[in-house]
């Protein structure tokens, strides 16, 4: 059994260990959100969120700044009890042929007790320098993960599982579907949306997030 972390994936690894079908970045009907109605809550914290970051200098904040200040407000105003906001995250799993473990930043999932059952977003706040692994390969594996727990929990043929990845205010989502499960060599697909920037697109980001949830409940429920 080859014990695999998230958090060092490559290209290379991953074609190795899965059939990785990757779709190009397009405006995917899961994006799409203009139907997606928010409340008079959800719009006064947006503004607030998004007043709170003018005010400060993005790119010269550390990534744990970042999370506290940009990413995880939209996540926590995402919550929907029993769905909850949780940050580092730990999620393993094991496939035929490996084990996947790693600790994503951020996670959208149904959770009781502060026991985690079913994950539907994962997060990766992207560290920043020319050392760091590709954040791409790196949510894949979670995604990988998530899917696999998920699988166990409604055991659903091929599993749709959300993902993002932020560099600094820039937040690009992932759908991916992981099928064959129990293959030796299971399969994954994915798809990228564009890049959105939270100082101008913070509506937009978040009604993404709302539309996954719902979207996930739907399909666990």
């Amino acid at each position: 059994m080859e014990k695999l972390t998230s958090s060092t994936l490559s290209l290379a690894t991953l074609k190795r260990i899965v059939n990785f079908q990757v779709k190009d970045m397009a405006d995917y009907e899961w994006t799409q959100v203009n139907s997606v109605a928010l409340t008079e809550r959800e719009q006064r914290r947006l503004q607030d969120i998004t007043a709170d970051l003018f005010h400060y200098p993005i790119h010269l904040m550390n990534e744990a700044t970042l999370l506290a200040r940009a990413i995880y407000p939209l996540l926590l105003l995402a919550e929907q009890p029993p769905i909850r906001a949780l940050a580092e995250v730990p999620l393993q799993a094991q496939y035929a042929q490996f084990e996947i473990a790693g600790i994503a930043d951020g996670v959208l999932a149904k959770s009781l007790s502060g026991i985690i059952e079913t994950p539907y977003l994962v997060v990766v706040e992207t560290k920043r320098g020319v050392e760091t692994p590709n954040p791409l390969f790196q949510l894949d594996g979670y995604l990988l993960a998530a899917a696999r727990l998920n699988w166990e929990s409604n055991n659903i043929a091929c599993q749709e599982i959300f993902g993002c990845y932020t560099i600094a205010d820039i937040w690009t989502f992932v759908r991916a579907e992981v099928a064959e499960i129990e293959a030796e060599k299971p399969t994954l697909q994915v798809e990228y949306s564009r890049e959105y920037a939270q100082q101008t697109e913070a509506e937009t980001i978040f009604k993404i997030i709302k539309r996954i949830i719902s979207k996930s409940q739907a399909v666990s429920s």
